[in-house]
């Protein structure tokens, strides 16, 4: 029976055609699954409550194929989204996949593979825009190396920042109103990735020529891969207006990309991160797709595939219930309160917040006293714990 946590597209989540598409194959074993059709997965996707898919250029157009061939398949994977009332907010291109790219494509040494890389790019952008996407996501899976003898690393970074801003300039100058969104990831498959973390992007965006139209795709996985705390990543994007898409999944601390289910690990790390997509706690809410970037078990057939997705968008909106839960409780309220003091008499917040520096001698002149000020405790293990409660459900 339906319930209040079954998915619809009022909830805005979307999959990449690769996610249920994938087949579950792995460095150590041949796929497990029947192949499906782009058209296949858009039913089934529409079935579920999805609101859109994304893809790859070649997830839908096979590398190599004719004009002709292009434009028949393109047609009719546009007439199966809107038959099935869906949408395709983002694209993206592979850049991985082909041998030409095995050492890098933004970042290759060789200025031909660039100038292919670019032109690549181009297609997907066209083909993005041919099917309605406003957000073309970045990944740069081979950009990096296994050997620093390879390149010296920074013409690697000036090369994929001339890449960019070629297409930048490009998309401009056929007045397309699109936003790039780069993803970061530490390793794999390269040995190590140029700009591994969502951190590095976010400074590498301010370095080209348009950084109003970039900003990055954080990912669960890539963050937890090397021990990071994915929801500081999201703030940090979030807070200076970056966070222009997002994907979903699980990925536990240490291991090769997993691309998990959302939420089967780390529950309370994505019970965090919903609350503040969310905005859960009175802050702006992220107003973009929720796009699960996640496969199913190798263990599963066609059947558990679509149970895969389901749990996605389920855990998504039982979290979101319970971030909407804590942050009413009264307890909690009270202490992250409490430890707020907004009403404190000498005014920091005040003076702290005054522009051009009109609070600095007020500041500089206070009588602070860090001795009381550090016998008082936070009630932070209180508040963990109530957190803790609300997800397990005896407390909400």
């Amino acid at each position: 029976m339906p319930d209040a946590f079954d998915p619809s597209p009022s909830d805005r989540f979307t999959f990449g055609l690769w996610t249920v598409g994938n087949r579950g194959a792995d460095p150590f074993g041949l796929p497990v699954r029947p192949a499906m059709t782009p058209l296949q997965l858009v039913q089934g996707l529409g079935r579920i409550g999805a609101w859109g898919v994304n893809l790859h250029d070649n997830d839908l157009v096979p590398f190599g194929a004719t004009a002709p061939e292009r434009d028949r398949i393109v047609t009719e994977f546009a007439r199966a989204v809107a038959d099935a009332g869906m949408c395709v907010p983002m694209a993206t291109t592979n850049l991985f996949s082909h041998p030409v790219f095995r050492d890098g494509a933004f970042t290759s040494s060789d200025p031909r593979v660039r100038a292919f890389a670019v032109q690549k790019a181009m297609q997907g952008i066209e083909l993005g825009v041919e099917l309605g996407a406003r957000t073309i996501v970045f990944w740069g899976g081979r950009e990096g190396a296994e050997t620093d003898a390879c390149r010296d690393p920074r013409d690697a970074i000036a090369w994929y920042r001339e890449c960019l801003n070629v297409l930048c300039h490009w998309t401009r100058s056929q007045g397309w109103d699109l936003r790039f969104a780069l993803e970061a990831k530490p390793n794999e498959p390269r040995g190590d990735i140029y700009l591994p973390t969502t951190g590095h992007m976010l400074h590498f965006i301010q370095t080209l020529d348009h950084p109003q139209m970039c900003g990055v795709n954080p990912e669960v996985a890539h963050e937890t891969m090397a021990g990071l705390n994915f929801l500081h990543a999201v703030a940090q994007a979030m807070e200076c207006g970056k966070l222009f898409h997002v994907d979903l999944n699980a990925q536990r601390i240490g291991k090769f990309d997993q691309d998990l289910r959302f939420g089967s690990e780390d529950l309370k790390g994505a019970f965090f991160l919903v609350r503040m997509l969310e905005g859960c706690s009175g802050r702006p809410a992220y107003e973009g797709p929720r796009h699960f970037d996640a496969h199913a078990y190798r263990t599963e057939d066609p059947d558990g595939v679509w149970d895969f997705a389901r749990g996605c968008m389920r855990t998504y909106k039982v979290l979101a219930a319970k971030a909407r839960a804590f942050d009413a409780d009264p307890e909690v309220r009270a202490i992250i309160a409490g430890n707020a003091f907004a009403d404190e008499p000498l005014g920091c917040a005040a003076m702290l917040s005054a522009t051009q520096g009109a609070g600095a001698s007020r500041i500089r002149a206070l009588a602070l006293d860090p001795d009381s000020i550090a016998a008082r405790g936070h009630r932070y293990e209180r508040l963990d714990q109530l957190a803790m409660e609300h997800l397990m459900g005896v407390r909400g």
